[in-house]
């Protein structure tokens, strides 16, 4: 099976795996918005 990591996610979201929130960012203000969104205080930047 060759799946996306999104549609991944999807997937085990329907079947009740916890998986953890992530907001899309492509400039500095929205990485600033989608971090005020998580609990902190740790974060990780997949890039």
């Amino acid at each position: 099976m060759n799946v996306h990591e999104y549609q991944a996610k999807e997937l085990l979201a329907k079947f009740g795996v916890n998986i953890p929130a992530g907001y899309p960012a492509l400039t500095v203000e929205e990485a600033v918005e989608g971090a005020n969104k998580l609990p902190g205080p740790l974060y990780v930047v997949k890039a």
